[in-house]
């Protein structure tokens, strides 16, 4: 539910390739009041099949991919073509730059783990909300991807604020995004 309405405040909804091969996300607000956001899919290489529901139903879709890969848009998507960034997946900066020329401004970072450390690294948040739920599923795709560091003290260090989201925990975390070299 709080991810739902984190969904009504904002302008479009980001998520990356894998997030909906594994879950195939609606991305909506059903089950609390405000509009839906725009979906917006990062598939760099254009892999993603049309039989998910975000490019089937719902509100607008745009699919953001590389503008060297063929393709075309999958079922009621928009396909958005942006340059390789250095690292040869799509630069986050200009995806905001690319949907803000759109007027989408307020946008949530919703996931997964590989497309927030992206954004994260990159110095393009400037909030994260961490939950951490008392379930145990074992091995699994992790939170964040991050270059390691040599030492603790190198670590990203933020403070927070801590709410209760029964059984869940959420940590409420404003990033000083001039602390961050990664």
């Amino acid at each position: 539910l709080h991810t739902r309405r984190l969904r009504a405040l904002c302008d479009a909804v980001v998520v990356g390739a894998g997030t909906v091969r594994h879950d195939d996300p609606r991305l909506t607000t059903r089950d609390c009041p405000g509009p839906s956001p725009v979906r917006v899919v990062i598939d760099t290489d254009r892999r993603l099949g049309p039989d998910y529901g975000v490019f089937r139903e719902g509100p607008p879709t745009l699919l953001l991919c590389a503008e060297d890969v063929a393709g075309e848009a999958p079922g009621r998507a928009e396909l958005l073509r942006l340059p390789r960034g250095a690292g040869g997946g799509l630069d986050p900066s200009a995806i905001l730059r690319a949907l803000a020329a759109r007027g989408l401004r307020r946008i949530f970072v919703e996931g997964g783990g590989l497309t927030v450390s992206r954004f994260l690294a990159a110095g393009c948040l400037d909030r994260l909300h961490v939950t951490v739920a008392p379930v145990l599923l074992g091995s699994g795709i992790p939170a964040f991807t991050l270059p390691e560091v040599p030492r603790i003290a190198d670590g990203l260090r933020f403070a927070w604020t801590v709410h209760a989201l029964e059984p869940d925990v959420l940590f409420d975390i404003p990033l000083d995004l001039s602390l961050i070299h990664i």
